[in-house]
């Protein structure tokens, strides 16, 4: 049986809870809570498992904090015996507006702490689906940023994107990162348009 490693990068803790860095973790979340899934606490992370049409899918929430997630998605690419051309990492991005969303084949960690650790321990040939957050705050604040939590408005702006996210790991499993980077990129970039269209007409500030 084909096997797939999910991994949603985020911080264990309540106080991180719905916090922006935390976007990994929701996307994950959000596809256990439709497959009816529950996370069972193991080595290295928060692991649930599922099958979609014969492929076994195991989704991987790291223990680790950020900066140390690749120490978990070693572990359970060999544990589990997964190639590296069926796993996908969810992060946060915080060079993308909120809403928008960007499913890549490999590449830089853009600066982010949790892929760029990964990136140390497995080299960055894996495919990740980054979540933009935003980046609306002043210049050396980018921390206080990504570890506050998102508003209700924000979570609003946020869940049509989730659910996306849902979507999106199913697509990867099924189809691969080819043909889901193009059917789904394209609904990424949407979102930011109709931002932009908002703001122009004065409508959202």
């Amino acid at each position: 049986m084909d096997k797939f490693l999910i991994v949603g990068l985020g911080n264990v803790g309540d106080e991180y809870e719905l916090t922006r860095h935390n976007t990994g973790f929701m996307v994950l979340d959000a596809f256990a809570k439709a497959s009816n899934i529950h996370f069972e606490d193991r080595r290295y992370g928060f692991v649930a498992e599922t099958s979609l049409k014969g492929r076994k899918v195991f989704l991987l929430k790291p223990s680790t904090f950020m900066n140390l997630s690749g120490n978990a998605v070693r572990y359970w690419l060999n544990k589990e015996n997964i190639e590296q051309s069926r796993l996908l990492v969810v992060s946060d991005d915080v060079a993308l507006p909120l809403g928008q969303f960007r499913l890549k084949a490999g590449g830089s960690n853009g600066g982010h702490n949790g892929l760029g650790h990964i990136q140390q321990l497995i080299g960055q040939d894996y495919a990740r689906l980054r979540m933009g957050i935003g980046n609306d705050f002043p210049r050396g604040m980018q921390v206080d940023w990504v570890l506050g939590r998102y508003s209700d408005e924000e979570l609003k702006t946020l869940q049509p994107s989730l659910d996306l996210g849902v979507e999106i790991i199913k697509s990867f499993v099924l189809a691969g990162i080819d043909i889901t980077m193009n059917q789904f990129n394209k609904l990424g970039r949407k979102s930011v348009k109709v931002e932009k269209v908002e703001k122009e007409s004065g409508e959202k500030e």
